[in-house]
């Protein structure tokens, strides 16, 4: 029997790209990011519990968002949902979402520890030169920030990887967005993303996934907020190149994007699903190498052919004579033809399977 094509073979082709030491292309594991965004809610050491508690669901990357007010924002910025009970406007809140220089990198090395990569959305410019202070290793770029034609090129002129979320843009928005990145020599990959929190299922779009590659000839991931694992194991079966997903430590913690989060138990079963996805998918089974290797299983599962009833020496078979039962050691049940017409070598008992040596050539 001649093998199929692995499922991830048959899936359109994209160029890859590197971030730290991993390739994200075709037929590579996906590169699974979980996102902090605002959950510390203003807490360095809840910053590192997040880094700490996506290393053990067995992530590969942790992502944040670097803020800096008074670089983003006017102080006139309204809430989306004013959910806050100690900021008096949004500027406020921006300004207690943010860490110093030396804070972030000490959250960088912590990641870097736990053997993830460390990401972070800047929204501004500022915010652009501090993370690459750090030697950030790719740029992830917010929904928000996709028609920022400064920010992406500040970005871009490093020559390092760009991830453009796609949440409220128009592909008219995208191929701008991705034009001007190459345009700058920096490789691109494009995330399907809905900006909805939670986001309902019509509205995750995975038939753009595969869009998005064909059309970009890039990685494509899918940014998940629908706060459940289905959409991140559905994307894995369709050969996504990157996942992204809201990680909250509990449903019961404070802020807006609890709802469009997954908890850190769910985002270990996601990862365990994913894999398990990548390596079936990728799989180039031997159907007949592996009926050999049951061979054993066969012979106790398989039927096979025995007498209906007890039959003396010299009985000539018919099929009134025989039936197939459980387990396998006489003739197969396939073979069973091979049986009728032949006379009996010696008595036989009901239920006594029969093979060729219990019958006269």
């Amino acid at each position: 029997m001649s093998h199929p094509i692995s499922l991830r073979d048959a899936l359109p082709q994209a160029a890859s790209l590197s971030i730290a030491d991993r390739i994200i292309g075709p037929r590579r594991p996906a590169l699974i990011i979980g996102e902090v965004a605002q959950a510390h809610d203003g807490s360095l050491g809840m910053a590192h519990a997040y880094i700490d508690a996506i290393a053990r669901a067995g992530a590969d990357a942790v992502k944040f968002q670097t803020h800096i007010a008074a670089a983003e924002s006017t102080k006139h910025e309204p809430w989306r949902v004013n959910f806050s009970y100690q900021d008096a406007t949004r500027y406020d809140y921006w300004r207690r979402m943010e860490f110093t220089p030396e804070q972030w990198q000490g959250l960088k090395t912590h990641a870097e520890e736990r053997n993830l990569v460390f990401l972070s959305s800047p929204f501004s410019g500022q915010a652009v030169e501090l993370l690459e202070s750090l030697d950030i290793a790719a740029w992830k770029v917010a929904s928000g920030e996709v028609d920022n034609p400064l920010l992406l090129a500040q970005m871009a002129r490093t020559g390092k990887p760009v991830l453009l979320s796609s949440g409220m843009s128009t592909l008219e928005d995208l191929d701008a967005a991705v034009r001007l990145l190459r345009d700058h020599g920096a490789p691109v990959a494009v995330f399907q993303c809905t900006t909805a929190y939670p986001c309902p299922p019509d509205k995750v779009g995975l038939s753009w996934i595969a869009a998005l590659r064909q059309r970009y000839q890039a990685p494509a991931g899918l940014s998940d907020h629908s706060g459940t694992i289905y959409p991140s194991l559905a994307a894995a079966a369709l050969g996504v190149e990157l996942l992204e997903v809201h990680v909250t430590l509990s449903r019961e913690a404070f802020g807006p994007d609890v709802p469009a989060s997954v908890t850190t138990s769910e985002l270990r079963q996601l990862i365990e699903g994913v894999r398990f996805i990548e390596q079936a998918m990728d799989s180039d089974l031997d159907k007949d190498a592996l009926s050999s290797e049951m061979s054993g299983l066969r012979q106790t599962f398989g039927k096979s052919v025995v007498l209906r009833y007890d039959l003396p020496a010299g009985t000539q078979l018919t099929e009134e004579h025989l039936t197939l039962k459980k387990a396998g050691g006489g003739i197969p049940a396939r073979s069973m033809a091979r049986a009728l017409g032949r006379r009996l070598r010696r008595n036989m008992a009901a239920d006594e399977p029969v093979t060729d040596e219990t019958l006269l050539d």
